[in-house]
Order: C-alpha cells, then structure tokens, then sequence
C-alpha cells in the first residue's frame, strides 16, 4: 500500500509540472503576441508627432482628382508657390468635421488667394469606417464642391508623423515647412454661430505681420482618428 501511494504521489507531481509547464509556454506565446501587436497600437495612440517650430513631415498623397500631391507640387489659389500651407486633419463622417466643413471651405476660398491654401487630408481606415473610403471622398468633394485638396492617407502613414489624434485637426505650416500653429480651427468646434476666437486665422494674420501666433497651440476637440 505504502509503494501504491508513493507511485501516486510521483505521478500527481508530474502531471502539475506537466500543467505548469504549458501554462508556461502559453504566457510566452501570449506575451510575443502582444508584442508584436503593440508596435500598431502604439502608433495609432500614442503618435510622436511635431509641434511648433518643427518641421512638418513630407507626404506624396492621392486627391479626389486622382492626382498625387505634395508640399513640392501645390500651388496658392493663383498658381504660385504658397507662403503657407494648412493643413487640416478631416473626414467625411466626423459630426464635428461636418460642422466645421463649410468653415474650411470658407478658410481656402479666404486665404488661397492671399498664399495660404487648404491642404485636407483624411486620415480614417476605410475598413473601419467605410464611409471615409476614397470613393466616399470623392462623393463629398463633389457634393460640396471643394474648392482644396482632400488627400487620401492611405495606409496610415502620415498623420502620425504629424502626430494628429482628431478630425478636425489643424497644422499651420509656413513657407519654410516650419509648423506656426497647431490644433483647433477656432473655439467653438460644435456651432460656427458660437465664434469667439478665431485661432486659425489669428494665426495666419500674425504670420503676415511677422509676429508669433498667440496662442500658437490649441487643444483640436473633435472625433479619435480611426485605426485598424
């Protein structure tokens, strides 16, 4: 009996190394799985981004009108080289982008003849929100008639280079690719009858001057960017 309860006892050890063993092996493999999926959640979350006074990072993208444009390529409203450039983070779904859409329409027709045209650009997966798809691009563009490039970022690359978190989302670039201003068009995102502060254009306006824009960074309230 005694040799009966020691072969038990044996067997019972084996069988929880046996268990600890592949608990193991499972804790590693979940571990090299999250990390090799934290790469994409970090870039999506937690871009590095620039801010004022920085460079803004170059980007060759496609347009509505299928062409691909970059800061090399676009033009002012008068078909010169642009003093400036605003960039603005937007999309087709977005509540707030929608509300401010008419206001970016109404910031080029203003600004693109002065040298500061509207650069857009959407930032959104497809594949997470279709109705930011290229072909949903181009149906708004045309519904709106868009008077700026709206620019595709497909794949994801560029907006966390800038490091935007939001549609709508602005980057005032000068003619020197220097980053002036960053983030929300004016202070009342929701309702354009509720204006008090035009940061965006106070901004524009102080470049002209040769002053510093004050504020020169923003809080962007708007829609997270969507990422797969």
């Amino acid at each position: 009996m005694k040799h009966l309860n020691l072969i038990f006892t044996f067997a019972l050890a084996l069988s929880a190394f046996a268990c600890n063993g592949n608990t193991g092996a499972e804790q590693q493999s979940n571990a090299a799985s999250e990390k090799s999926e934290a790469p994409a959640q970090t870039v999506a979350l937690k871009p590095n981004g620039v801010g004022v006074g920085d460079k803004a990072p170059a980007f060759s993208l496609k347009n509505v009108d299928g062409k691909e444009y970059s800061f090399e390529t676009i033009k002012d409203a008068n078909g010169d080289e642009p003093k400036g450039y605003i960039v603005i983070f937007t999309c087709n779904t977005c509540p707030y982008a929608v509300a401010s859409e008419q206001r970016i329409i109404d910031l080029h027709n203003k600004y693109a003849p002065m040298g500061y045209p509207v650069v857009a650009i959407q930032p959104n997966d497809p594949a997470v929100q279709p109705g930011d798809s290229f072909a949903a691009m181009k149906e708004r563009a045309g519904e709106m008639g868009y008077p700026f490039l709206y620019l595709f970022d497909e794949g994801q690359e560029v907006y966390p280079k800038y490091g935007a978190t939001r549609t709508p989302e602005v980057y005032l670039v000068d003619k020197s690719l220097t980053v002036r201003y960053t983030g929300a068009i004016d202070d009342s995102v929701r309702d354009p009858e509720s204006v008090k502060e035009k940061f965006l254009e106070n901004a524009i306006e102080a470049i002209e001057k040769g002053e510093e824009p004050k504020p020169a960074a923003t809080k962007a309230v708007g829609c997270s960017i969507k990422a797969a």
